[in-house]
């Protein structure tokens, strides 16, 4: 007998019924995962057409370009803009902030468009990481940018691994997987697992000695009773957090001996990287702060590339470090 499994857009259309909301908000996931498919085929494609080498440039940050980054922006962009649901959107690809549809879009979309493009030219997985926030229900729309905790949705998809998480605000952390039709499917809903012995610390050991000393200290007292993970790409490494327990840390560099390459803000930026899978980690019931012990979700941004150290994962454990950052 054949198996036939639940459907993302099925699963979005019940959810959006069952809480007597408009179909507008599956419009702009339909956009979302459209572009996620097309930035997959270009990857899996990339070698044969030469699309995985570098773009020649450097995007705001100051990090070198890759075409496949240049090519992601673009496409996100397009079905963004087909949906007409989208007022503005804010790219890591782009030194502004981009008009969508200012006067009728109903939705802010914070995105990195390839997550951990470094990865590109090595064949392994890259990230498509989005938040999503609403405008204003009451009065006119003041276009401020959004702290994680005014996100209704964040989600990532992980290339090629076919996989899709996406968490709903008070509705849970959702997987589901691609199958041969390049459908999303079976959706299961994941929580942070309560047992310890699973849980792994993921982070850049190289840079350990560039931390605070009370992180150092922390991962001298800490670090033995976790097996040690790191991909190098948050989305690809938050995607085994999430299912192992643990957490993700990504501290402040305030000791390198160049002073030129000390971040005393963190690396990552918080509106769609920090704050995404924050948000997601939340409704898998975890927790994420920064380097001063504030919620990653309570920040109110101030720049639309604001960036932040980020230490996300199970709750236990954030907090416990949280307690140090706090002094």
């Amino acid at each position: 007998m054949v198996q036939f499994e639940q459907t993302f857009s099925n699963f979005l259309l019940r959810h959006q019924e069952r809480h007597n909301r408009t179909y507008n908000f599956i419009i702009l996931m339909e956009g979302i995962v459209s572009a996620a498919k097309k930035i997959e085929l270009y990857y899996r494609t990339g070698a044969l057409k030469e699309n995985l080498g570098l773009a020649g440039g450097t995007n705001v940050h100051g990090e070198s370009v890759m075409q496949m980054d240049e090519i992601a922006h673009d496409i996100v962009i397009h079905y963004l803009k087909s949906t007409e649901r989208v007022k503005q959107v804010v790219s890591e690809e782009s030194d502004d902030i981009l008009d969508l549809h200012k006067d009728a879009g109903r939705y802010f979309v914070y995105f990195d468009p390839l997550d951990g493009s470094s990865n590109v030219s090595h064949g392994l997985p890259v990230g498509f990481m989005f938040g999503i926030a609403k405008k204003n229900l009451e009065g006119p729309e003041d276009f401020h940018l959004r702290a994680g905790r005014e996100y209704i949705a964040a989600g990532m998809f992980v290339i090629p691994t076919g996989m899709f998480t996406l968490a709903l605000r008070d509705a849970g952390c959702w997987r589901f997987h691609s199958d041969e039709a390049m459908d999303y499917v079976k959706p299961v809903r994941i929580t942070l697992p309560e047992d310890p012995k699973k849980w792994e610390l993921c982070f850049n050991a190289g840079n350990t000695h560039t931390f605070k000393d009370d992180v150092q200290r922390w991962i001298d007292d800490n670090g033995s009773k976790y097996s040690f993970r790191y991909l190098g790409a948050l989305a690809g490494d938050f995607h085994r957090l999430i299912s192992n327990g643990g957490m993700f840390m990504y501290p402040a560099i305030v000791n390198h001996p160049d002073p030129k390459k000390n971040r005393p803000q963190g690396k990552l930026r918080l509106m769609y990287e920090a704050s995404v899978v924050a948000f997601m980690c939340r409704e898998a019931g975890g927790h994420a702060v920064d380097e001063t012990g504030t919620p990653i979700l309570d920040i109110e941004p101030k720049n639309h590339h604001q960036r932040t150290a980020l230490y996300v994962g199970s709750k236990q454990v954030v907090d416990n470090i949280a307690q140090t950052l706090r002094g």
